[in-house]
């Protein structure tokens, strides 16, 4: 829909350090560079530090997202890319099997926004990929970032309710009827 307005959230405020993977295929070298140009710009408006890889296609991005989530210490990840169609049906593999491995990624826990095009042609890509146009790199790291502040957020927050192991409970009555507990 043409002409249609979109509601982006204010970048979220952090009050420790945030340490963001980008992981990149620069298959289509032209688009990725200006989507890791917009994602930076992202980051760092957020003060976020960043570490960016690159690998070869777009079927590795969540592979090397997965590796860094289980052996390292990123608060999240930025996944940039570009699928343009071609004349076989390798295109919706990659589409579909990259979106997956990052969808199972963020039910797992983690902080990622996806930002692999997955177009028609260059042209498409060439706009969406622009830091001063629809600056899908850009989002890409908003989105890692919103992810993040939850994470810290719900992360930080302790509830009243549900269980708690016998021993904490023993030692929290004790404490309510003043007994000292060790």
């Amino acid at each position: 829909m043409a002409g249609a307005s979109h509601y982006t959230p204010p970048r979220p405020e952090f009050d420790k350090p945030v340490k963001v993977l980008i992981v990149v295929s620069p298959y289509y070298k032209d688009i990725a560079d200006n989507m890791v140009e917009g994602a930076i710009a992202e980051l760092e408006a957020a003060g976020a530090w960043h570490e960016i890889v690159e690998v070869p296609g777009a079927l590795e991005i969540p592979a090397a997202i997965a590796t860094a989530h289980r052996m390292s210490n990123f608060d999240g990840y930025v996944a940039l890319g570009c699928v343009i169609r071609g004349e076989t049906t390798h295109y919706d593999t990659v589409c579909n099997d990259s979106s997956r491995g990052l969808t199972l990624l963020g039910l797992q826990g983690a902080c990622l926004g996806n930002g692999i095009l997955t177009v028609e042609n260059q042209e498409q890509a060439e706009v969406r990929a622009d830091p001063k146009g629809q600056n899908k790199g850009g989002g890409a790291a908003a989105a890692a970032l919103h992810l993040i502040a939850l994470s810290r957020k719900w992360g930080a927050q302790t509830k009243g309710v549900g269980f708690k192991p016998a021993a904490e409970e023993i030692k929290l009555a004790g404490e309510a009827e003043g007994t000292p507990t060790a």
